[in-house]
C-alpha cells in the first residue's frame, strides 16, 4: 500500500465524501445482491470489501469500487451455471472463480497491462455495455412481476414470461413499477441533496409496510449481522475450464469498467491514476471479496462521480465509506427486513437502462454504418450468445476494417516512378540526376510506418522491375516496417538481382535497418550499396546507367 496517495487528504472532503457514497451504495449493493441470486448480505459485503481494499491497494485517488451492474451480470451468470450443476458446491465454486478473476487482474497490472486494457473501439465497448444494460433489466423483469428470477438466464426469463404474466402479483408490480417512476421522475434539483435510488428504497419500502401484510409480498429479510464466514477456494477437474474462462471474462470486465471509470475520475480531479497499480488493488480486493462469499466489484461511475463532486480528494474517502457500510450491516441489518424485492428490481432495471448507452445508440447510424453494425452485433450477441464471442468478433471486424482503411491510406504512401514528375520529395538537382537515366531506374519510395497490409502494393509497383537497369530502394521516410513488409521488400529485392538490375538502398532508421538485417538482406545486397542520400544513390544508378549505355555502344561497334 502507497501512502503518496494519501498526501492530499481533505478529512471534511473525504469524510463527507465517504458517508455520501455509503448511502449511494447502500440501495445499489441490496439491488445487486439479491439480482445475482448470492442475496443481499453478499452485495453488501462485496461494496465494503472491495471498496476498502481497492482503496487502499489501487491506483487512483478518489475511485469507488463496488459491485457494478456489468459484474453483477456476468457473477449471475456464472452462479446459476454453477449451482445449476453443483447443488452443494456451486456458490463455493461461483466465489472462488471471483478470487481467480482477481489472481487474474493482479498478474494484468504486474504485467503492466493497464494501458492496452481499454484499447477497444468505442463501438465495441459500447455494444457490450448496451448488452449488459439489456441483460439487467430482462433478468428483472420476473422479479418486478413478483416472481423468483427463472432458471436459464436471458432465454429462461423470455421463455417464461408468459407464464409470469399470467400468473401476475399486482402488490409486487405496483410497488416495483412505483421505485422506477420515483428513479425516472424525481427532479435533478433534489437528486443534489439525496441519491434517487435511496429515496425510492426508504419510500416505497415504509409504503409497502402500511399497505400489506409483511408476509403478502417477497422482501429480503433480516441480514445476519455478524462477519462473513470464509468460501475456501473449490474446484473440480470437469468445470476448471469453465470456470478458468468465466475468470477471465470477470476479470477484464472489471479492468475494463474500472479503467474507463478512472479516466473519468482523472478528467474531473485533472489527475493521473496508475493503471497497473489500480489493476493489482482490484484484484486483491475481488480474491478477499471472493474468500468471503461477497460479489466481485469494479470502479463505479455513479459513486466515483458523486465522491469527487461533495469534495473528496483521496482514497480515505473509499475507507470512511466502506467503514460507514460495515456499520450499518454490523449494527443495522435488521432494517432491511421489510425491504421487497421488487423495489430493489426496480432499481436494478433503473441501472439497466443507465448502462445502455442511449447517446451513441441514438447517433450511432450518423457517425458510420459500419459502427451502427458493430455495435448492435456486439450488443445482441452479448446478450444472446456470450460475452468472450461478442467482444471478441466485435474487436476482430473492428480491426479488420481500420486495416482495411489503413491498408488503403499506406499504400499511397508506395509509389514506383522512373521519371521526375510524380509527387515524391526530390530537390531539383535530384530530379535532373532522375532525368538522366532515361526511364531506366525505378525509383522505390515508401513513406510513413509500413504494416503488414501494404505489402500487396510493394508486390504491384515492382511486377516490371525486368524493364529497368538499377532500383533504388528509399526507406529514408520509413520509421519502422514488420515483418510481412520486410519480406516483401526481399522479395522485392530478389526479383531485381535475378533480372540483373542493381539495388541501391537508403535506410538510415535503426529499427527498420534491424529488421532488414534479420532476413539476411545486407547479405543479398553489397554494404558498398546502401547509400546515406537520394543523391549519391542517383548518381550511383545514374553511373549504372551509362555504364549499361556504354557496353551497348562498344558491342554494336
Amino acid at each position: 500500500m502507497s501512502l503518496q496517495r494519501f498526501k492530499e487528504f481533505n478529512l471534511k472532503g473525504d469524510a463527507f465524501g465517504g458517508v455520501t457514497t455509503a448511502i449511494v451504495s447502500l440501495p445499489l449493493a441490496l439491488a445487486f445482491g439479491v439480482a445475482s441470486g448470492a442475496g443481499a448480505e453478499a452485495g453488501l459485503w462485496g461494496a465494503i470489501l472491495v471498496g476498502l481494499f481497492a482503496a487502499l491497494f489501487g491506483g487512483s485517488s478518489s475511485l469507488i469500487s463496488e459491485p457494478t451492474g456489468p459484474m453483477t451480470v456476468i457473477m449471475t451468470a456464472v452462479l446459476t451455471a454453477m449451482v445449476a450443476k453443483y447443488p452443494e458446491a456451486g456458490i463455493a465454486m461461483s466465489f472462488t472463480v471471483v478470487m481467480m478473476a482477481g489472481l487474474f487482474q493482479i498478474i494484468l497490472g504486474s504485467l503492466k497491462m493497464g494501458k492496452y486494457i481499454t484499447l477497444m473501439p468505442y463501438s465495441v465497448i459500447s455494444g457490450f455495455m448496451s448488452g449488459i444494460g439489456v441483460i439487467l433489466i430482462i433478468l428483472q423483469l420476473s422479479p418486478l412481476m413478483g416472481h423468483a428470477a427463472p432458471s436459464g438466464g436471458v432465454s429462461g426469463t423470455l421463455m417464461s414470461l408468459p407464464e409470469t404474466i399470467s400468473n401476475l402479483h399486482f402488490n409486487e408490480l405496483f410497488l416495483g413499477g412505483l421505485t422506477l417512476a420515483i428513479l425516472f421522475l424525481m427532479p435533478k434539483a433534489y437528486r443534489k441533496y439525496v441519491p434517487a435510488q435511496l429515496v425510492a428504497l426508504v419510500s416505497v419500502t415504509l409504503l409497502s409496510v402500511w399497505l400489506f401484510d409483511m408476509d403478502s409480498i417477497r422482501r429480503i429479510g433480516e441480514i445476519p449481522s455478524g462477519l462473513p464466514s470464509i468460501v475456501l477456494p473449490t474446484f473440480t477437474p470437469e468445470l476448471l475450464t469453465t470456470m478458468v474462462i468465466d475468470a477471465l471474462v470477470l476479470g477484464t470486465l472489471g479492468c475494463i469498467d474500472t479503467l474507463l471509470t478512472a479516466v473519468i475520475g482523472d478528467s474531473l480531479t485533472r489527475k493521473e491514476h496508475d493503471s497497473d497499480k489500480e489493476l493489482r488493488g482490484q484484484g486483491i480486493a475481488n480474491m478477499i471479496s471472493g474468500l468471503f462469499g461477497a460479489l466481485p466489484g469494479a470502479g463505479a461511475t455513479m459513486g466515483t462521480v458523486v465522491n469527487i463532486q461533495v469534495g473528496a480528494r483521496s482514497p480515505l474517502s473509499g475507507v470512511i465509506r466502506a467503514l460507514v457500510l460495515a456499520l450499518v450491516v454490523l449494527v443495522a441489518g435488521g432494517l432491511t427486513e421489510p425491504i421487497p424485492m421488487s423495489v430493489l428490481a426496480g432499481i436494478a432495471v433503473y441501472v439497466g437502462f443507465n448502462i445502455l448507452d442511449w447517446s451513441f445508440l441514438q447517433r450511432a447510424h450518423k457517425v458510420s454504418m459500419q459502427s451502427t453494425v458493430i455495435m448492435y452485433g456486439v450488443m445482441l450477441l452479448t446478450v444472446f450468445v456470450d460475452l468472450i464471442v461478442a467482444v471478441g468478433l466485435g474487436v476482430f471486424i473492428s480491426n479488420i476494417i481500420i486495416i482495411e482503411r489503413l491498408s488503403r491510406e499506406q499504400a499511397k504512401q508506395v509509389k514506383a516512378i522512373s521519371d521526375a514528375e510524380d509527387d515524391v520529395p526530390l530537390t531539383p538537382e535530384e530530379r535532373d540526376l532522375l532525368d538522366q537515366t532515361n526511364g531506366k531506374v525505378l525509383f522505390f519510395y515508401l513513406s510513413g510506418p509500413m504494416i503488414f497490409s501494404v505489402s500487396k502494393a510493394i508486390t504491384r509497383q515492382h511486377s516490371s522491375i525486368n524493364k529497368y537497369q538499377a532500383m533504388i530502394l528509399d526507406l529514408s521516410d520509413v520509421p519502422m516496417i514488420d515483418v510481412t513488409v520486410a519480406l516483401a521488400l526481399e522479395n522485392a529485392i530478389k526479383d531485381a538481382l535475378e533480372a540483373r538490375c542493381q539495388v541501391f538502398i537508403l535506410c538510415p532508421h535503426q529499427d527498420t535497418q534491424a529488421q532488414l538485417d534479420r532476413l539476411s538482406v545486407s547479405e543479398m545486397v553489397p554494404k558498398s550499396q546502401f547509400l546515406d542520400s537520394r543523391q549519391a544513390a542517383l548518381e550511383a544508378a545514374l553511373d549504372v546507367v551509362q555504364g549499361e549505355r556504354l557496353r551497348l555502344s562498344n558491342k554494336m561497334a
